[in-house]
């Protein structure tokens, strides 16, 4: 029985009723949320997790971290910093996209220190095993293979995985039609092209779905539908090839929830400011409310060291429009593996981009955080206004670093704080106001 299943059937499993707690709504909210495929609750059987978390309609707009080795740097011990940091700082969940390594080894020590939701993507190991391990190329893999790999990072207790399942050979058709600026930029889906166009077959996870979703459901793993042709620069966006893939994720999404099988559908890399609201509300009438789960989007393709801020720009729209998953980038994203600070910074800007959409969407709790701030500023109370903040650490810093001013104010108005002036001026009014 899945979480979907078990709902069905009148019963509320232990990770709803924590969920509902959190996100303070009613669990019949998110019952019929999960009922209608608009919410996800991503938990695998196999998983412990202490912090589960609800994704989807209504609710607060929740973000993904990235960690995971490369060929370069194989250490696990980095990536359970990153895992620290990524706690500390508020990720909702965690995705482990190692490459380097031994994989199952890694996979199973971030498990065992995430407390959170953990994703993957499968592809990345059955490539990369068919290299290492079995001396081949990656158009060598097997059917049989990749789906070894699916069920063995099921048992270890991964809660969601991607699967690029929409990539069909009818796909890359479109982008012979109309060639891109550049390409396919999804390293799963650049496997999976490689390997169809080299063997002359049907994308294996499309042609044996149906085995895709036996082990789903028997572990109860939710399915994060990649989006293997998402548009990698400004340039290709919203063409045919993506909205294809779509369109064919949407009817896989109605076959899956005929399963009990939850799903997120993945979204679009580069998209310029003016088509994030089209693809979000494409995506929701595409494929019938599924949660979004957006990788960025990125609305300029020319700031490399800064991409985090471009996808918090993006991320913020597109949650405001009906997102409801933001995949956070870093300060590193189309450079190099993301250090510590990156990791934090990346976060930290995804975070503030999902509240952003959040204050505009009324979610619960959004509006009296930011009501709280005002109010802590109105009365210069600096250790609430930290307390408050997003990021606590940095605030402080810069309070101590700025040195107090005598007037209570912060070192760049000093005696002049607009807040103490208008402060003085009102009393004045009323004080003249008694008089009169």
């Amino acid at each position: 029985m899945t979480i979907k299943t078990l709902i069905s059937k009148g019963i509320i499993p232990k990770e709803v009723k924590i969920c509902a707690q959190v996100e303070g709504v009613s669990e019949e909210f998110l019952k019929e949320g999960i009922l209608r495929g608009e919410i996800v609750v991503c938990k695998n059987k196999k998983s412990k997790i202490e912090r589960p978390c609800a994704i989807g309609k209504g609710l607060r707009t929740k973000v993904n971290v990235n960690i995971g080795t490369s060929k370069d740097r194989p250490y696990v011990e980095e990536e359970l910093k990153k895992l620290e940091i990524a706690l500390k700082y508020g990720a909702d969940t965690v995705m482990d996209l190692s490459t380097g390594g031994d994989l199952d080894e890694i996979r199973k020590v971030i498990r065992a220190h995430s407390p959170v939701p953990l994703g993957t993507v499968p592809i990345y190991q059955a490539a990369i095993e068919a290299v290492e391990k079995h001396h081949k190329s990656i158009v060598e893999m097997t059917v049989d293979e990749m789906f070894k790999v699916i069920e063995k990072q099921a048992e270890d207790g991964v809660d969601f995985m991607t699967i690029h399942c929409g990539l069909t050979k009818a796909g890359i058709e479109r982008l012979k039609i109309k060639p891109r600026v550049l390409g396919v930029v999804s390293r799963g889906g650049s496997f999976l092209v490689e390997w169809m166009v080299y063997n002359q077959k049907e994308n294996p996870f499309y042609e044996h779905f149906d085995k895709l979703l036996e082990i789903a459901f028997e572990y109860d793993i939710t399915l994060s539908l990649g989006d293997g042709l998402r548009p990698g620069c400004i340039a290709d966006a919203t063409d045919g090839a993506q909205i294809h893939e779509l369109m064919i994720l949407g009817e896989l999404t109605l076959r899956a929830w005929e399963k009990g099988v939850q799903v997120m559908i993945e979204g679009p890399g580069h998209v310029p400011l003016d088509q994030i609201e089209t693809n979000i509300k494409l995506q929701k009438r595409l494929c019938h409310g599924a949660p979004f789960y957006v990788l960025g989007p990125l609305p300029t393709d020319i700031a490399p060291g800064y991409d985090h801020l471009v996808g918090a720009i993006g991320g913020a729209l597109a949650a405001y429009y009906g997102a409801d998953f933001l995949c956070y980038l870093t300060p590193a994203e189309h450079l190099r593996l993301p250090t510590l600070e990156d990791v934090k910074e990346g976060l930290i800007a995804s975070k503030i981009a999902a509240h952003v959409a959040d204050l505009a969407k009324g979610i619960k709790g959004a509006w009296e955080w930011d009501l709280a701030m005002a109010k802590a500023r109105a009365e210069l109370d600096w250790e609430k206004q930290i307390s408050l903040s997003i990021d606590q650490e940095k605030a402080r810093r810069y309070r101590l670093e700025g040195g107090v001013s005598k007037s209570q104010a912060c070192t760049m108005c000093g005696p002049y704080c607009a807040i103490k002036v208008f402060e003085h001026a009102f009393n004045l009014l009323k004080i003249r106001g008694g008089e009169g």
